[in-house]
């Protein structure tokens, strides 16, 4: 096994980009887990495929194929063999990834793929319960929270950036919503582990986040 990071943290917290930074000046895999969800949430989506109907469910889990490739530092996602590193972010996927997420038959199919990627190397992972269930036995754990208002601006901004028509209200709305069912869900749970450094990112800066968790990281490794 290599040397696990886990980062886990609600939507919106900064995970993905801090991720990537730590990455970088680390040396380490940046893994986006919350990507291979959406894989499947995607597949589902185009299959007309509800979260309630778990027989149909299966079968696109039976057949699917998730991969998460690094392309001159920024990581491509491919379902299927197609790359669909933009059709994941779409509020079609924002609204229902979360359901699927709460599956336990797609937490089964996901969870060993997600392990098998540290098998080989140092990574920082990041996802909703990378230090509860997948490395529960990290070398270090990350909590990043970050208060709902401050994480639907931030959001709200990439959706922007990205071209996605939406609104501040509905981003804030869709936030909470996703973190009742993170949170409260039976399957894997959100939650912060005894043993993980807790990080409030709501007043701070992506460059302050970052060299904070460089300098928790190169205490240990």
């Amino acid at each position: 096994m290599g040397f696990i990071v886990a980062l886990d943290g609600p939507a919106g917290s900064g995970k993905g980009t801090v991720t990537k930074k730590v990455a970088e000046k680390l040396n380490l895999v940046n893994i986006d887990t919350g990507a291979m969800y959406r894989c499947v949430a995607l597949d589902c989506l185009n299959k007309n495929i509800d979260s309630t109907e778990i027989e149909k469910i299966k079968e696109v889990l039976e057949n699917i194929e998730i991969e998460l490739k690094n392309q001159n530092g920024n990581q491509v996602v491919l379902l299927n063999g197609k790359d669909v590193t933009k059709e994941i972010r779409t509020t079609e996927v924002d609204s229902c990834v979360a359901k699927f997420a709460a599956i336990k038959e797609v937490r089964d199919r996901v969870t060993p793929l997600q392990r098998k990627m540290g098998e080989k190397n140092d990574i920082i992972m990041e996802g909703r319960d990378i230090g509860t269930v997948v490395f529960p036995n990290a070398n270090i754990k990350i909590f990043l929270d970050c208060s709902v208002e401050e994480r639907a601006r931030r959001r709200y901004k990439q959706n922007i950036e990205k071209g996605i028509q939406t609104t501040y209200e509905e981003v804030l709305t869709l936030i909470k919503e996703r973190n009742e069912l993170e949170t409260k869900r039976e399957i894997a749970p959100l939650k912060k582990t005894d043993d993980a450094i807790y990080i409030d990112s709501t007043n701070m800066t992506i460059e302050e986040v970052t060299e904070k968790i460089v300098k928790e990281i190169e205490k240990v490794r």
